[in-house]
């Protein structure tokens, strides 16, 4: 039996021969916790961006849950949302995980959406670096948008053509995606996607 990663109530598992042989996908929070999220299942077009999908909504057990993931650094939590992200990131595209800045990754101690995707065992490539260390939430859209680019290809990696799937925990203006996706392209991908746990009312 294992604690609720959210409210620490005891989880009973049931027994079956696909837990002995730990083909059981494990459950990391309780009924009543996993009701609190509401999905969005939104999956749509982009200018820049050839699909976006986001999964769940931003109410209010999402903001508590991203509170205490990110700025709390309980890096435990990453593996909540596995399972739904690897049914969403289970093809021969590479992904790309929106990058923090060095000096970020330091303040919060952990890449938190490095954190998903290896909590989820799902392969991801670190192609792109940030370029600054400015805050997207603390900016309006119309700033949001008037941004310099957000990010540079490393040095010496080469971008071949084909599908990119850029990750992130959250989309609300969608600045932060379009910029990856126009440094991707310019760098020669061919197509860009992305996925998002979280949408975010704009």
């Amino acid at each position: 039996m294992n604690n609720c990663l959210l409210c620490e109530t005891p989880i009973a598992q049931i027994p079956s021969w696909k837990a002995l042989l730990a083909l059981q996908k494990q459950t990391e929070i309780c009924q009543d916790c996993s009701k609190e999220f509401q999905r969005a299942d939104i999956k749509e077009e982009d200018p820049f961006l050839d699909q976006i999908t986001s999964l769940y909504t931003y109410n209010e057990a999402m903001r508590e849950y991203l509170h205490q993931y990110k700025f709390l650094q309980d890096v435990a939590l990453a593996s909540v949302f596995a399972n739904e992200l690897r049914v969403h990131l289970k093809g021969n595209e590479t992904i790309v995980p929106i990058p923090m800045h060095p000096e970020k990754r330091i303040q919060r101690t952990f890449a938190h959406v490095d954190e998903l995707l290896k909590s989820a065992r799902i392969p991801f490539t670190p192609l792109l670096e940030k370029t600054g260390t400015e805050a997207m939430g603390e900016k309006s859209r119309a700033e949001r948008i008037a941004m310099e680019s957000l990010f540079k290809v490393k040095p010496g990696t080469a971008i071949q053509p084909g599908t990119y799937i850029l990750v992130d925990d959250i989309y609300t203006t969608g600045t932060t995606l379009r910029h990856a996706a126009t440094v991707l392209k310019e760098a020669g991908a061919t197509r860009v996607e992305a996925v998002t746990l979280i949408r975010a009312e704009q």
